[in-house]
């Protein structure tokens, strides 16, 4: 029989406790705290988050119910809602953005090279943003437009594993496009996003970096076309130009030859250019690079269904901030547990079990080894889930 650590237990020893440590101190965290110390908060907040709890008083409620297996989760005395409450507010949110670095760069080495149907030699990122609306009564420094409240988390995404490298997180009157002066743009990557991101001026700049873009192009864009490739009809393409633009801004702002691939979707039934500076693919290429973009989609819708990152535990904005963090913390813990272990099942089927399973003594092996969850992914194709390309 396994006389181990709980199943929760193993999910929190992916968090390195040195480079957690130093985190805290360099930030501050337990000075003055005489209970609940920051690595018992970062638990709590991971629970909530694991077993879909909707409140502090939801989370403190449990806890405190588990009496002798609180001990074994980490946790060392009960957890009083107001002293949760006043961590939330009161301590810095950074220290959970650095510890989301920490294990950002932690799942980037274990994914390597896995990156499915995309040139292996190069480093892949979408960039997008999602909206998350608030009640502006109780977030009144989330103004946002019209009497209403919200904020914006801003994702920049390694294709490599769907990790997000970067993120950013504003008030909702931020322009998408101003995050790409925050970016560290690394040479030869290729980057893709969606037009909400055109700025010449922007693009010219990552294309002085060394960097490669792949955008959808807005249609009032003016141009002149210097040549054409031919393209294979049959598979989606309607033309592939080298193009120069041409109004009196624009050309200032990109005054370099861009390529301009028209793309039919015969899906969705779309016409989708794409702009880029990438000169080395096929045409093909380009519009499989641009169809990758879904994963960030894929990665913001899962997030929400799946974390608590639309109801809040507390208004402050410095609340908002720590659990949307170890949200992203608690997403890195599991994508690394999925890739450790070599799960066969879904991130939404893993999130579901572990909800029920938390105290469980076995191996994460053991806890998916019934063939039934591989099962139940196969018959609900419909399920919206990440690694499903």
């Amino acid at each position: 029989m396994y006389s181990g650590k709980t199943i929760f237990a193993q999910l929190m020893d992916v968090v390195p406790k040195y480079e957690f440590q130093k985190i805290v101190k360099r930030h501050k965290g337990n000075n003055r705290v005489r209970k609940l110390t920051c690595r018992e908060q970062f638990i709590c907040m991971c629970f909530g988050q694991l077993t879909f709890r909707d409140s502090l008083r939801d989370i403190t409620t449990t806890l405190n119910a588990l009496d002798g297996k609180r001990y074994h989760m980490g946790l060392s005395h009960k957890v009083p809602l107001s002293t949760l409450s006043d961590a939330n507010s009161n301590r810095p949110w950074q220290m959970y953005q650095d510890l989301a670095l920490v294990l950002i760069e932690h799942a980037r080495k274990l994914y390597g090279k896995d990156q499915p149907g995309l040139e292996k030699a190069k480093q892949v990122f979408a960039l997008d943003s999602t909206t998350i609306d608030l009640c502006l009564s109780l977030f009144p420094w989330a103004q946002f437009h019209h009497g209403k409240g919200a904020i914006k988390m801003h994702a920049l995404m390694d294709l490599q594993g769907s990790i997000p490298v970067f993120i950013h997180i504003t008030d909702g009157r931020v322009h998408d496009v101003n995050i790409l002066d925050d970016i560290a743009i690394q040479p030869g990557a290729i980057y893709i996003m969606d037009r909400g991101y055109i700025d010449f001026t922007r693009l010219f700049k990552i294309h002085r970096q060394g960097g490669k873009f792949v955008i959808r192009a807005k249609k009032n864009l003016k141009f002149y076309r210097k040549n054409s490739i031919p393209v294979k009809i049959q598979q989606g393409l309607k033309c592939d130009q080298s193009i120069r633009l041409i109004s009196p801004k624009t050309r200032t702002e990109y005054p370099e030859i861009l390529r301009r691939v028209h793309v039919i979707d015969k899906e969705n039934n779309q016409d989708i250019v794409i702009l880029t500076n990438i000169e080395s693919a096929t045409a093909e290429q380009v519009a499989a690079y641009y169809k990758q973009r879904w994963q960030i989609e894929l990665f913001f819708k899962w997030i929400k269904q799946n974390l608590r990152i639309k109801a809040f535990y507390g208004n402050s904005i410095n609340a908002v901030k720590t659990q949307i963090w170890t949200a992203v913390c608690t997403y890195m813990i599991l994508i690394i547990i999925h890739k450790r272990f070599e799960l066969s099942v879904t991130l939404h089927t893993m999130m579901q079990v572990l909800s029920v399973s938390l105290l469980e003594y076995m191996t994460f092996k053991e806890l998916f080894l019934n063939p039934k969850l591989t099962e139940s992914m196969a018959s609900n194709a419909n399920q919206l889930g990440l690694f499903d390309f």
